[in-house]
């Protein structure tokens, strides 16, 4: 029974048995060759663990398989958040998020709500309850994850004279010091977890929410349906998801100019909001400044490092690396004397592949290091015991990007089209060094890290700017970040206010063209 083998590959694969799940979808293939599900599931599998022996036949036999559905209306069976990091055609994968959108509208049907009254379209005239905008956020990662750990302060940073904050969380307390704290600094946290999701948009648009900001997007946890019963008059996709929601009740996309320019806004289906400088924002100048402490900088000898090599650093997950990227760090190692590269075993049973690979590219086995995943402050700070990270093209360091750079540890990053794979680029620029840190083609990455690790004074010079500048740069303000949110916020009620469809719009740090009272 192939169904039943491809399910106990996928209990095999969520409880981190990674080579049991793949054997049991090769053995679902086996009975049913013509299973979809069970295909894309083994592609992504393979992926986790840099399983790359028939990497090339398989991605072409899913994006045909991917292509069909669509055709036929059916939902895609690989799903949006894997679609990000996969090189696929982008167009191919704001199909893939469109299916999904219209699945979770779909889903919002069958409640049979009516149509909710939305506030009026009244501009803001500050001060007082009914002249402060109403902002909500629903997210399924308030708690000890990624999203909590860069936006824990953005909640209580909102002016409270001008905004009012609401978030919805969809997930239990977890009790860890995250969830209490935007808990206790947001001005009203409801835990709505517990709630059907037409409850939660009833509860929403009584709330009289005005932009209603989904912070999942396609990632696990989400409730898209809310969403699509549309509880607010303005709703926007920003930070969980890299990617288009392909949803016509999620109006605007919170991006930057870097990460979505306006010239590929065809892959988009929101109206691109662009934040000056990064769109990434992060926590780290209020929760992380002891790394900043040169005396708390751990020495390599900790960590079992070689303290004369020149070390090269990946902390990506396994399933962002691909041949090409692997065998370009493979030339890079071999072009430069006495160096190795640091990755994480993040999951480890990819560990013998990766090692088996560089072997076969001629690469020595000690130049190939793993180290074990770490708690969030400790791997920031071992971080700056490289000497340079190599980025990910076809799905960028996202949140472990800020990490680095606020370690002081600088990146070679190639940015390509889709959103992920231009996230570390936006991060580099934001800093003000940013330009010595991207490329443009396969070949510049590789002499562009080649050249650094042996100028060594020249790698030394931009590792001290990049320090220099922490506390200064607009990467790491978030004060100054929450700010030109407002203004997007502002800007967004405004249109809607004048009778106007939403529209693309870049911020700038202007109050006079982004004022609060409309």
């Amino acid at each position: 029974m192939a169904e039943a083998h491809a399910n106990l590959a996928s209990a095999y694969k969520d409880s981190g048995h990674v080579d049991a799940a793949i054997k049991s979808y090769k053995q679902a293939l086996v009975l049913r060759p013509d299973f979809p599900e069970a295909t894309c599931n083994l592609l992504h599998t393979l992926q986790c663990v840099c399983d790359w022996d028939v990497r090339d036949k398989m991605f072409i036999e899913v994006e045909g398989i991917l292509r069909r559905q669509i055709k036929m209306s059916v939902i895609p069976s690989v799903q949006p958040f894997h679609a990000i990091a996969y090189p696929l055609d982008p167009v191919l994968a704001l199909e893939i998020s469109r299916k999904y959108a219209s699945h979770c509208s779909v889903i919002a049907a069958r409640y049979s709500l009516p149509s909710f009254n939305h506030p009026s379209p009244l501009p803001i005239r500050g001060g007082g309850r009914n002249g402060r905008l109403r902002i909500g956020y629903v997210s399924s990662d308030f708690g000890n994850h990624p999203l909590s750990h860069l936006m824990g302060s953005v909640f209580g940073m909102h002016n409270r004279e001008n905004v009012e904050v609401f978030c919805y969380a969809l997930s239990p307390n977890d009790g860890t010091e995250w969830r209490l704290r935007i808990q206790s600094e947001a001005e009203h946290f409801v835990d709505v977890s517990s709630m059907s999701s037409d409850m939660i948009a009833r509860m929403i648009n009584d709330d009289q929410i005005q932009i209603l900001v989904n912070l999942n997007g396609y990632t696990k946890g989400a409730r898209n349906e809310i969403f699509a019963m549309q509880p607010a008059p303005i709703q926007v996709s920003y930070m969980g998801f890299p990617g288009t929601t392909g949803a016509s009740y999620i109006h605007y996309l919170v991006t930057d100019e870097f990460v979505s320019p306006t010239c590929l806004s065809n892959i988009y289906s929101e109206k691109l909001v662009h934040l000056p400088h990064c769109y990434f924002v992060n926590d780290y100048k209020q929760k992380n400044r002891d790394i900043l402490d040169p005396s708390c900088t751990p020495k390599r000898s900790d960590y079992g490092l070689p303290e004369d090599k020149f070390i090269f650093a990946c902390f990506n997950q396994l399933y962002k690396m691909d041949p090409e990227i692997f065998v370009t760090w493979c030339n890079i190692l071999k072009r430069v004397p006495n160096s190795a590269l640091w990755l994480l075993r993040f999951p480890a049973a990819g560990e013998m592949r990766l090692r088996t690979y560089a072997a076969a590219e001629g690469v020595q086995p000690e130049q190939i290091i793993f180290t074990d995943v770490a708690m969030k402050n400790e791997h920031i700070r071992r971080s700056s015991l490289a000497d340079l990270f190599l980025d990910t093209p076809l799905c960028n360091a996202h949140t472990t990007g800020t990490d680095i750079l606020w370690a002081g540890l600088p990146m070679v990053t190639l940015p390509l089209e889709k959103m992920a794979t231009r996230v570390a680029g936006s991060l580099c620029v934001a800093t003000g060094v940013g330009e010595e840190m991207i490329v443009n083609s396969m070949k510049e990455y590789e002499e562009k890290a080649v050249s650094l690790a042996l100028n060594r004074s020249k790698l030394q010079d931009l590792t001290y700017r990049l320090k220099a500048v922490r506390l200064t740069c607009p990467l790491f303000d978030t004060t100054r970040w929450v700010r030109n949110l407002e203004r997007a916020y502002f800007k967004m009620w405004n249109l809607y206010c004048s009778g106007q469809h939403p529209q693309p719009f870049k911020v700038t740090e202007n109050d006079s063209e982004y004022p609060y009272d409309g």
